[in-house]
């Protein structure tokens, strides 16, 4: 026993999932529900007919409701159809942004050069568009204080509040106080923006590296007309030969 592969179908018993849709010569029904290559709706047509209009057309006869009854055809550029989906599918996942999540590791009587740095990191981390899980490790007798991880992440907190916000607040894990902060901007607009500022960076210095070339080239213009001028004589005596 064989089995057939529908367009509605998605898999087979050890066969592959296919998401092609059936066209022309494919369509083996009697009938067919026809729309126009501009949405009108023709109505139900045998399919041979179906399939001279679309030869008239130069275009294609393509199933695109299969589960329909009778199933709905449409007349339209299958070629053009495909391209135009695979363009808007590429769109689509160049716009998606992964969520990404870093981490950063504080004690909770951390010193202020230490707290410093660790908080400039966080500040990266935000403008990137990214969220930050802030983790607060005691030891020892500090699991009695949880009181100073607390205070050290609402600091954090209100330092950073420009860039990112609370989106978890701090809670008790074990030995770990954790906090996750969420960035004001997306991940697209902060690429975005990156992205931008690279262009204005890179169109500046180009704009600087030209004027210093036309210093240098003036510069250069002047040195030698200087050189000529120095280079003139002129023969003062009259009764020396020339």
């Amino acid at each position: 026993m064989g089995f057939r592969l529908d367009a509605h179908q998605t898999s087979l018993p050890g066969g592959h999932i296919s998401t092609e849709l059936r066209i022309n010569d494919r369509i083996r029904v009697a009938e067919v529900r026809l729309v126009g290559p501009n949405g009108e709706t023709v109505g139900i047509v045998p399919t041979a007919d179906a399939l001279r209009l679309a030869q008239e057309a130069d275009l294609d006869l393509v199933e695109v409701a299969p589960t329909a009854r009778p199933p709905v055809c449409k007349l339209m550029d299958y070629g053009k159809f495909k391209y135009e989906n695979a363009q808007k599918a590429r769109e689509a996942r160049r716009n998606q942004t992964n969520v990404v999540i870093k981490e950063m590791k504080l004690r909770p009587k951390i010193d202020q050069h230490d707290y410093e740095t660790k908080k400039g990191h966080v500040v990266r981390f935000l403008k990137a568009g990214d969220k930050v899980k802030i983790t607060i490790m005691f030891r020892g007798r500090e699991q009695h204080r949880p009181e100073l991880g607390f205070r050290l992440l609402q600091r954090l907190a209100e330092d950073v509040d420009d860039l990112g916000f609370v989106e978890s607040k701090p809670k008790q894990d074990g030995r770990n106080m954790i906090m996750v902060l969420g960035p004001h901007k997306k991940k697209s607009e902060a690429k975005a923006e990156v992205k931008a500022a690279k262009s204005a960076a890179a169109a500046e210095r180009a704009a600087s590296e030209a004027e210093e070339k036309a210093e240098r080239t003036a510069a250069n213009a002047q040195r030698g007309t200087t050189k000529k001028e120095r280079g003139r004589s002129e023969n003062l005596d009259p009764e020396i030969d020339a």
